[in-house]
């Protein structure tokens, strides 16, 4: 007769960890979510990268099956357009180069003080024909 002890009872129990874990898995992925290990990941590479200040946003997307991110990254406010690019691609190289799970990444740039979504937004206003409206 088969043992019905705590070793046994775990490995064959719907309430497997493992078990819960690969669905939990498969379930997110049907949803097109993202492991958070993988921002807290993007995060660290993009921190490594000399002249990134801030790391705002990271996000992370399913696109078919392929991997996404999107960054907005703070450098200092007095670098030229060129300088702040280079260190965007500098970003993006670290990224695709040692997270290779990522098919593509897009860095915004934005000075310090100033990152992030917030800061791009457009408040409600008119013109036009068009009613009042926000972006």
């Amino acid at each position: 007769m088969p043992s019905c002890g705590p070793d046994n009872r775990t490995r064959h129990h719907p309430g497997n960890p493992a078990l819960w874990d690969s669905g939990k898995a498969v379930f997110t992925r049907m949803l097109d979510g993202v492991d958070p290990g993988i921002v807290e990941e993007i995060r660290y590479e993009i921190g490594r990268v000399e002249g990134v200040k801030d790391i705002k946003e990271a996000r992370v997307r399913w696109i078919g099956h392929r991997l996404h991110a999107g960054v907005n990254i703070a450098v200092d406010a007095g670098l030229s357009v060129e300088e702040g690019h280079e260190i965007a691609m500098d970003v993006r190289h670290e990224m695709m180069h040692h997270l290779g799970y990522l098919s593509n990444a897009v860095i915004h740039v934005d000075p310090v003080g100033h990152s992030g979504e917030e800061y791009h937004r457009i408040e409600e206003h008119e013109h036009g024909e068009y009613p009042l409206h926000g972006h």
